[in-house]
């Protein structure tokens, strides 16, 4: 500013502020001091209470009688005896100003949970569990369906399904499908909600033993679980979905039936359009070079359909995350290769599809 003020005895005070991109208002007001401002003494308003008046508010409330009873109440209790001090608002306004109104019971606090930020980059690192509950044959019977999935690939690595919610019977499930996928200690994360089985204590211990890392979800919170809620859907949204199960038999046989259609043949949208078992099996960039091939040959046949020039298959992500980061930076490359380690191979260069549903014995 004292630029500008030098630079407008020479050239100008419009020509120095346009030099040096200032307003002129900006410039007269910098010049100007700024004005002294003075406390505005307002006037009471002729229905304000008097100091004296406002101490026998005061007073009302610090009485032996009233000091567990509620403002309404003392109210009430004024204007039965002839009393009248104030209105109830004004009551409220008197005593709140002197810091004499709050909540005097024990009240819950929630604390502040932190959503648990989860990221995986491949097969093995990140798996999400959960159940769900499947009609019986009669009213107020339902078969309790535990299912386990990898969240990178959508993979379901495990399943089980029982009569009632037990967590031995979470524990064995874990340990098995552990047992059967080959993981080693130590890198996997399984995220959970807070049900009975889950928060259990036998499952703590045997986490603990396997050394895999246990993220609870805010309690009050359900969209730390999306990865499990969404084969519940397509499993419940299916046309063949029956609407009750006439035994266990049916409802492991449907189950199994649909899990298997899910790995091998389901083409989920958040995976690029892959199916499950092609990402756990590390086929997705291959996959992805057949369909770029597809959709050049489809653009040099007739390249007039494509206004926007060659058409691009969709991208598998090369993360997946519970609760992202909004300060973390999207990722759009392909994903890497994983190991050929969740899926036990068949004959020739094939892979078995193999059944991850089972049924409990005593169910």
């Amino acid at each position: 500013m004292i630029a500008c003020r030098d630079l407008s005895e020479e050239v100008g005070t419009a020509a120095a502020c346009r030099s040096m991109d200032i307003a002129r208002a900006t410039y007269y007001r910098q010049l100007e001091p700024a004005p002294e401002i003075r406390p505005r003494n307002r006037p009471a308003p002729p229905r304000t209470l008097r100091r004296g008046e406002r101490q026998e508010v005061l007073d009302v409330r610090h009485a032996d009688r009233f000091v567990d009873r509620a403002p309404a109440e003392i109210y009430a209790t004024l204007r039965d005896e002839g009393t009248y001090r104030c209105s109830l608002r004004t009551l409220y306004r008197v005593w709140a100003s002197a810091s004499e109104v709050w909540e005097r019971r024990n009240q819950l606090r929630h604390p502040n949970y932190q959503a648990p930020p989860l990221l995986a980059t491949a097969p093995h690192q990140v798996w999400s569990w959960d159940l769900t509950k499947l009609r019986g044959p009669a009213k107020w019977v339902y078969f309790h369906l535990y299912v386990i999935l990898d969240i990178f690939s959508r993979y379901v690595v495990g399943g089980l399904l029982a009569d009632q919610e037990s967590a031995q019977r979470a524990e064995r499930l874990i340990e098995e499908s552990c047992q059967q996928e080959g993981i080693p200690a130590g890198p996997l994360t399984l995220p959970s909600d807070r049900g009975p089985a889950m928060a259990s204590p036998p499952v703590a211990l045997l986490l603990a033993r396997l050394g895999i890392t246990k993220t609870p979800s805010r309690p009050p919170v359900s969209n730390d679980h999306p990865f499990s809620e969404s084969p519940f859907k397509t499993l419940k949204y299916g046309p063949e979905f029956p609407e009750r199960c006439g035994s266990s038999e049916d409802a492991t046989t449907f189950c199994r039936r649909f899990f298997s259609w899910y790995n091998q043949d389901h083409r989920h949208c958040g995976r690029g359009l892959m199916t499950p078992a092609m990402v756990q099996r590390g086929e997705a960039a291959a996959v992805t070079q057949v369909r770029k091939a597809t959709l050049s040959a489809a653009f040099q046949a007739h390249p007039e359909r494509f206004v926007r020039g060659t058409p691009r298959p969709p991208v598998v992500p090369a993360a997946a995350w519970i609760n992202k980061p909004k300060t973390h930076s999207s990722t759009s490359e392909a994903c890497p290769r994983a190991e050929n380690t969740l899926i036990p191979r068949g004959q020739g260069d094939g892979i078995q599809a193999r059944s991850s549903i089972r049924r409990h014995p005593g169910s």
